[in-house]
């Protein structure tokens, strides 16, 4: 419509032949001529809008204070800027952060690494990396968990950029265990899920050890692994207890070298969230239930899952010397 006006006055044709040609306000009519007589066209200009309050040096200081400690709150940043006399509201400045690509996200959670934890993961993933499939699909793979009934407990957000989620700064630190819950055992390879065990009472090495005499070579056989089978563990204490280590050795039980921290190396915990999904979705009442409900969907996992997880098992590998032994997407 602007368009006809401008082609029309061209023409020769006055506001008023215009505006009765095109129905339009003759002060329309004006408007759009003025406008191009002004600037050259008809299209809508950018207008400057109402003054932004946060000024470049505060700008400055909020990327400044997210970048040093990413677990300061919008309101912290609001009493920071006040401090320099700039007043804003917290959504205003949660916009700025996020037009500075910062966006407020849960951090996740890995576990705590020492310089000698991260050193261990770092030699561990290089040793190995030229392993070949096969002694990986002979593995039995094993680990405790603590599965809740209720679900997990919230987390704060913090601001962080894209692809920097794992960043030593962005995540938080955990130790291996965290109501009502169930602590349960359980070990799976290539070929499928093995057994599950609910402990209970308090896990020590003597219950630890009765878990492995119940579970570990009925799924062993259950799961057809080859003669040259090994058995993974983490460094729990429980696990590498004296009387454990001599339990595994005289029952002749290989076990795989294993750096401390590194549950992002053990493709179970992959497993322990579809369980903990499963579960979830259930919706379990009780304990009881809980304990039975884990032994079900346990049991369930596709083989083909299992196939899957050890398949590609080398890109773990990758991963942690990609991170020169750090925490890992995993």
């Amino acid at each position: 419509m602007r368009t006809e006006v401008i082609e029309i006055y061209q023409s020769g044709k006055g506001y008023k032949a215009i505006s009765k040609a095109l129905g339009l306000q003759r002060t329309t009519v004006r408007a759009i001529i003025h406008k191009w007589q002004k600037h050259g066209t008809v299209v809508n200009l950018p207008r400057s809008g109402r003054p932004t309050k946060i000024t470049p040096r505060a700008q400055r200081r909020l990327i400044r204070e997210v970048t040093k400690d990413p677990r300061t709150t919008s309101k912290e940043l609001q009493a920071s800027l006040a401090s320099i006399k700039v007043s804003v509201h917290d959504s205003t400045i949660r916009k700025r952060l996020g037009k500075n690509g910062l966006h407020g996200r849960f951090p996740r959670r890995k576990p705590l690494l020492s310089k000698k934890n991260i050193r261990a993961r770092l030699n561990f993933a290089k040793k190995h990396l030229n392993d070949c499939q096969d002694f990986w699909e002979n593995t039995l793979w094993t680990d405790e968990t603590k599965v809740e009934l209720f679900g997990r407990q919230m987390s704060r957000y913090i601001w962080r950029k894209r692809n920097t989620a794992f960043q030593k700064k962005n995540i938080i630190p955990t130790v291996k265990y965290g109501g009502g819950s169930v602590m349960v055992w359980g070990c799976f390879a290539a070929s499928g899920p093995g057994r599950l065990a609910v402990i209970d009472g308090t896990m020590n090495s003597t219950v630890y050890q009765k878990i492995l005499k119940e579970n570990v070579r009925p799924s062993v056989r259950q799961l057809k692994l080859k003669r040259s089978w090994v058995l993974q563990q983490d460094n729990d204490p429980k696990h590498t207890s004296k009387s454990t280590s001599e339990w595994l050795k005289k029952n002749k039980m290989k076990t795989l070298e294993w750096p401390s921290q590194s549950p992002d190396l053990n493709p179970i915990e992959m497993l322990w969230h579809d369980l903990n999904l499963k579960n979830h979705a259930r919706k379990p009442s009780n304990k009881a239930e809980l304990q039975q409900f884990c032994k079900d969907e346990w049991a369930n996992i596709p083989p083909e899952r299992c196939k899957r997880l050890i398949a590609s098992y080398s890109k773990r590998l990758i991963a942690v010397i990609a991170a020169k032994g750090g925490p890992t997407s995993y």
